[in-house]
């Protein structure tokens, strides 16, 4: 899953939710919303089929295997509150997420690409894991190249962040700061995430 290279255009309308953020996905869903196949909007999926949607969801938006999944969802259980919100808050703090969310790159994809390419650094120190889990206090920047300063200046100047409040971004330094973890508001994917637990809790 986290090498998923199929078209990402049919994983957007199978799931009908903006998963993949590529022109080309985008206007696939915007065009046809249903499901792909020929006999696809008629049916009424099961139970299973339900949990099954929503758990792609999560595993293609953040791009997780099924293994990684289920490592989330054993640490998440051991946590304080809800095990679904505290699910997808972990997923939220990965650095690919992270940098997108900041607007630093247009897609996660973009993103995971990024840090597996050593563009990016958590405070000074070159990070190549795109599941790495950063907390408060922590400030990604960019690697001293100078042809990547000019690719995600042009990339930031076409993708404003979405302004959220645990993170600051410093145009000037081309800085993304950590100012705190992320709350159940801030939860970017629209997913049941108590459906996601119930199946993994099988």
């Amino acid at each position: 899953m986290a090498r998923y290279s199929g078209p990402k255009a049919r994983i957007n309308r199978r799931l009908g939710v903006m998963i993949y953020e590529n022109a080309g996905a985008a206007r696939a869903l915007e065009r046809r919303d249903h499901p792909p196949g020929m006999h696809q909007r008629g049916r009424r999926p099961s139970n299973y089929g339900i949990a099954l949607k929503e758990k792609q969801k999560v595993k293609h938006y953040y791009g997780l295997g099924e293994r990684q999944l289920r490592r989330y969802f054993t640490r998440a259980s051991r946590l304080k509150g809800n095990t679904g919100e505290q699910l997808l808050l972990l997923c939220e703090r990965r650095i690919d997420n992270v940098i997108r969310r900041g607007g630093m790159t247009k897609t996660r994809p973009q993103s995971r690409q990024g840090v597996a390419h050593g563009h990016f650094r958590v405070n000074g120190v070159k990070v190549s894991s795109p599941s790495y889990m950063l907390r408060p206090g922590d400030v990604i920047t960019l690697s001293e190249r100078a042809n990547l300063k000019t690719l995600y200046q042009s990339i930031i100047a076409e993708n404003p962040s979405d302004g959220l409040d645990w993170l600051a971004f410093d145009s000037e330094n081309m800085a993304l700061t950590v100012l705190g973890n992320p709350g159940p508001s801030d939860i970017s994917l629209p997913v049941d995430a108590n459906i996601v637990v119930e199946f993994l809790s099988r």
